[in-house]
């Protein structure tokens, strides 16, 4: 199972977001607009972890979560990996109003590791992933083009464990599938 945890905005804050990117999907073929219902903050990329540990995973995440308060999360700004010079992906930023997503992201990673789902050794950088690069692109006026964007704070009162289904949505592109919600429980 190829797996991640993610906060994953309100409706309100989509359709937002969504109305925001509108007129600037339209402005260049090079991006490759992730959809609507992938969007979310990744807090930790699991890649494959055997079906076998499932349950064990699932219960000390949401063990995790539990410890932790609710954030005031609100997206803002945008940027690019792994630089705007040769930009690969294009994210909106996370704002974090109240509380410490970085904890919560290392809380949730340091619990999959003692069950054997050992995240990916990314650093863990708060975004929101909004499109893709074929190959490596200057994307200075892409950044420039979304950097006013500040969309509505929102109450994140949980995590999301999901699986990706690689190949299986919307033009070859990965499908999502929810296998346990993580309330924050302070």
């Amino acid at each position: 199972m190829r797996l991640f945890v993610a906060v994953v905005p309100p409706e309100e804050v989509l359709d937002d977001l969504d109305e925001h990117l509108e007129p600037r999907r339209a402005a260049g073929e090079e991006v490759r607009w992730t959809d609507r219902h992938q969007w979310h903050v990744t807090l930790a990329f699991l890649g494959d972890v055997p079906e076998r540990r499932l349950d064990d995973l699932a219960e000390v995440l949401a063990r995790s979560a539990a410890k932790r308060s609710p954030l005031v999360l609100r997206l803002s700004g945008a940027g690019a990996f792994p630089s705007p010079y040769a930009a690969r992906v294009l994210w909106a930023g996370v704002e974090q109003v109240r509380g410490d997503l970085g904890a919560v992201a290392h809380g949730i990673r340091s619990s999959a590791s003692s069950v054997g789902a050992a995240p990916d050794g990314a650093r863990f950088h708060p975004h929101l992933t909004l499109g893709r690069f074929g190959r490596p692109t200057e994307a200075t006026r892409w950044i420039r083009a979304l950097e006013g964007l500040e969309g509505p704070a929102w109450v994140a009162g949980g995590a999301t464990l999901i699986e990706s289904h690689l190949g299986e949505g919307r033009g070859r592109r990965p499908r999502y599938e929810v296998v346990a919600d993580l309330p924050f429980g302070r």
